[in-house]
């Protein structure tokens, strides 16, 4: 409960919250002691994309924090009203400056102590240029074999890249030949 600490005051009055156990077998939650409000600390939405160029995968290097000149696949937070795969595809032109199409979904990753749930689409290059935009020090194709796992910026990077990797290629929609 770290995060629980940083909110001291109620967003509807302004009494003091304290952590209060709600129901049997729930996590404290943070409860006014003035009207009683409940402040949930619910996770954040991040939308990504595993892009395959030529059968390489694009990555991008992280020009903010965290994890700062990191390696991760192109994403970001979902806002409020926007659909997922929408959300997705935004960000990978956002980073990249690729248009995708939305594939099938690689995975949901979430962690203890995380305050992020990530979902992870396979996508497909339909437009656009590889280049290194909004929040990106660089953007590359790496061969599955050239992946750069020890300098990934997050778990669910790496799970994302493994599970991907590890479905039978004949699951994956087909490769584009290369254009010259």
């Amino acid at each position: 409960m770290q995060r629980a600490q940083t909110y001291r005051y109620c967003p509807q009055c302004g009494g003091p919250l304290a952590l209060a156990s709600l129901k049997p077998g729930e996590p404290p939650r943070l409860r006014c002691g003035a009207c009683h409000f409940v402040l949930y600390l619910d996770p954040k939405i991040a939308a990504c994309t595993i892009i395959r160029v030529e059968n390489r995968i694009v990555l991008l290097r992280r020009a903010i924090p965290p994890a700062y000149g990191r390696w991760v696949i192109p994403g970001g937070f979902v806002d409020v009203g926007e659909a997922v795969p929408h959300a997705a595809a935004r960000e990978a032109w956002e980073e990249v400056r690729l248009r995708v199409a939305i594939g099938p979904l690689v995975g949901v990753y979430s962690y203890p102590q995380v305050t992020t749930v990530v979902v992870v689409y396979a996508a497909e290059v339909i437009g656009g240029r590889l280049q290194a935009a909004d929040e990106a020090l660089d953007a590359r194709l790496f061969a599955p074999a050239e992946i750069p796992w020890q300098d990934l910026a997050f778990s669910s990077t790496r799970d994302a890249l493994q599970d991907y990797l590890r479905v039978d290629a004949a699951a994956l929609p087909p490769l584009r030949p290369a254009t010259p």
